[in-house]
């Protein structure tokens, strides 16, 4: 190759050798090395080309081969150049896979850490530890051996330490040495011949190696320091160290209805809300059995409604009345559907729609009611108790003799839905029902050898015996289970008995008299007389050892039977009480009277919780359905109203329904039993029509 007057200069004509030592640049440990390096350098860009000067006397060309070497080939045999072909083809394969395996490592000697940003200090680029077969071609070994020594300084944001000796710290960078040489086409991946993509792909390798190394690096730096203290727990970092890393995890979704057991399952969803509930079972038909299933739905509808659903009948306490709406106990109960109608039934309550269903027979005014999901018992100032069936609402017992004189008159009735009252603000009843007896409904009369003189004031039954108190002075007790036989006559009152209430142990009664009378309930024997009323006592609760009363005095008192003390007052504001209620835990104190509203106490502290008010005439009457967190009145007002037990909210106002007094009001889930001094007594139920109510019932 002729070069004789070729005037271009060094770094134009010959652009592959430049970008050859730029591949191949390493850095020296030795200051001067670098120096003189630097000096050669510009010894030969500035001279005139000669081969003999250009990287130990072999000139490169574009592809990466030498001219001599192309020379000595054209002189041998067409075989021995193939062979030297395929050697030195394997040789470069084997050139580039130790390329790829090269690492930057920098050397920081005689520095310590805290110095690295300093200026001055020398680094090494260290070459690859595996020497190359002597075989090998003259391009694998200028591209191994080839050093150009250069001094950098590299920055602190791309260099990894790490101790290597005493005196000397391993640098590791992520990035390949960074040549400040003014080159034409210089780039990340420069152009050029086959060395030159493997050189590019190596570089690659390395920054793809060097990323990897950094990011678990990172990972160990954000790992929290051990504590000595590992029991306590103290100086644990618990924190996500997702912010400090660009790591994206894999997220799992698996089906837990797939993995868990089937009891597993559905004891976690019968945590969840009924509504959500009803949503699970839209995800798969797996979801829906499991949702669906007995015990999910049975445990839903015991949060639900407050109750406590046992898997075996258990004993109904005495001061419950009417039903539980838990329906028959039995083993393919359907939770799900008895659910869906309490849901309805409870819809019902708040609207306030409800059919009047009206009781007529006695020949008085009606005093007094309890029932059950079977029956219902009035006591009347006729002088009679009127059992009637719950289902049909035709009365099917007469109990007593009628009082003298009233036998064949009744009471003018009024049609509620015709009540010609403008005042009338309640919720109307939805529809009227007034059962009308035939002559193929016989009235059963019973005509016992014990009965009571007076108007019948109060009473109370269990599934064995009722006890009636009387203006007579005297209470009675009647045996159920032989067809509502009178079994004695308890005396003591001075004056009329205006309330009963009794338990498996004691019957309490209290009277006109101002006092308060404990019995045994087996015996009739009278145990103990609580004195300490300055009024009528009207009203009487009684929860184990602790009997509460309210009086005309304006007081509600708490007695210890065991003592006979009284051991806390509850007083209404300047009037007297009518009637009383006390929670079945024995922590809740009502009692309304002449003031128009409704008290409720803490019966541990005595103190005043809040105020129902709403009624414009006297509370007559109180009932605490704790199952149903409901409280319902009956006031002279002509009106029944039900209150939210722990809000104190107005639920229902149920004004107008009957033409005069109301003297009386239970309830239970599905219905209010009120009665009136019109003669009638009238059930308010919100449960009928209603599809499926008859599973709710026991």
């Amino acid at each position: 190759m002729d070069h004789t007057g070729d005037t271009l200069p060094f770094r134009e004509r010959y652009p592959s050798v430049l970008r050859r030592l730029q591949r191949c640049m390493v850095f020296n440990q030795n200051r001067e090395d670098v120096q003189e390096d630097s000096r050669k350098a510009e010894r030969i860009c500035a001279a005139p080309h000669d081969p003999e000067h250009a990287l130990h006397g072999c000139d490169i060309t574009e592809d990466g081969d030498s001219v001599q070497d192309s020379k000595a080939m054209a002189a041998e045999p067409a075989a021995v150049q193939a062979q030297k072909r395929r050697t030195e083809h394997s040789a470069k394969l084997q050139g580039n896979q130790l390329l790829s395996q090269k690492r930057t490592t920098f050397t920081l000697r005689d520095r310590s850490f805290d110095t690295l940003g300093t200026p001055g200090y020398i680094t090494e680029f260290q070459s690859i530890q595996k020497k190359v077969d002597t075989g090998a071609s003259s391009w694998l070994r200028r591209t191994v051996n080839t050093t150009f020594r250069r001094h950098r300084r590299p920055s602190n944001s791309s260099v990894i330490l790490q101790q290597t000796s005493k005196h000397c710290v391993s640098i590791t960078s992520p990035r390949a040495p960074h040549l400040d040489m003014d080159t034409p086409n210089q780039s990340l991946n420069p152009p050029g011949g086959a060395a030159a993509r493997a050189a590019a792909a190596a570089q690659n390798e390395i920054l793809e190696s060097a990323r990897l190394s950094t990011m678990q690096d990172n990972l160990r730096l954000v790992q929290p320091k051990a504590s000595n203290d590992s029991e306590s727990g103290i100086g644990i970092d618990l924190r996500e160290s997702s912010d400090d890393m660009d790591l994206t995890l894999p997220i799992m979704r698996t089906d837990p209805s797939l993995i868990l057991p089937e009891e597993l399952l559905s004891h976690m969803m019968s945590f969840l809300d009924s509504d959500s509930l009803m949503n699970s079972e839209l995800v798969s038909h797996r979801w829906y059995s499991t949702a669906s299933s007995y015990h999910t739905w049975r445990a839903i509808f015991g949060q639900e409604y407050g109750v406590q659903v046992s898997s075996s009948p258990g004993k109904v306490s005495l001061s419950h009345v009417g039903g539980m709406g838990l329906g028959k106990r039995r083993p393919d109960q359907d939770w799900k559907e008895m659910w869906k109608v309490r849901k309805g039934l409870h819809k019902r309550w708040s609207m306030g729609r409800a059919v009047a269903i009206f009781l007529e027979g006695h020949r008085d005014s009606v005093y007094c009611v309890q029932f059950d999901e079977d029956k219902i018992l009035t006591g009347s100032r006729d002088r009679t108790i009127r059992v009637w069936d719950a289902r049909t609402y035709r009365c099917i017992k007469v109990i007593g003799v009628l009082k003298d004189g009233n036998h064949g008159i009744l009471t003018p009735l009024v049609d509620p839905r015709f009540n010609p009252n403008p005042a009338n603000r309640g919720n109307p009843p939805i529809m009227t029902l007034i059962p009308i007896r035939t002559t193929t409904d016989p009235i059963q009369t019973i005509i016992p050898s014990i009965y009571h003189d007076g108007s019948i004031l109060c009473l109370q039954f269990d599934h064995e015996i009722i006890v009636t108190g009387s203006s007579d002075n005297t209470c009675i007790i009647w045996d159920i289970k032989a067809d509502y036989k009178a079994v004695r006559r308890l005396y003591h009152h001075s004056a009329g008995v205006l309330d009963v209430c009794f338990d498996e142990k004691h019957i309490v009664s209290c009277s006109k008299d101002t006092t308060i009378c404990v019995w045994d309930r087996e015996t009739g024997e009278l145990r103990r007389t609580l004195v300490g009323h300055g009024g009528p006592v009207n009203a009487v609760q009684l929860r184990g050892d602790l009997v509460v009363s309210a009086s005309g005095d304006g007081i509600a008192k708490l007695w210890n039977l065991t003592s006979g003390r009284c051991v806390k007052e509850f007083s209404s504001q300047n009037r007297g009480l009518a009637c009383v209620e006390f929670s079945p835990d024995s922590r809740t104190i009502l009692a309304g009277g002449n003031d128009q509203v409704i008290y409720q106490f803490d019966a541990n502290s005595g103190e005043l919780v809040k105020e129902l008010k709403g009624h414009e005439g006297l509370v007559r009457s109180l009932h605490l359905d704790d199952a149903n967190g409901r409280v319902i009145s009956g006031s002279y007002d002509t009106s029944v109203k039900a209150y939210d037990l722990n809000t104190g909210d107005l639920l229902g106002d149920f004004k107008g329904w009957t033409t005069s007094w109301m003297l009386s009001a239970k309830a239970d889930y599905r219905r209010i039993v009120a009665t009136s001094q019109d003669s009638r007594a009238v059930i308010m139920d919100f449960g009928h029509f209603l599809p499926g109510i008859e599973i709710l019932e026991g």
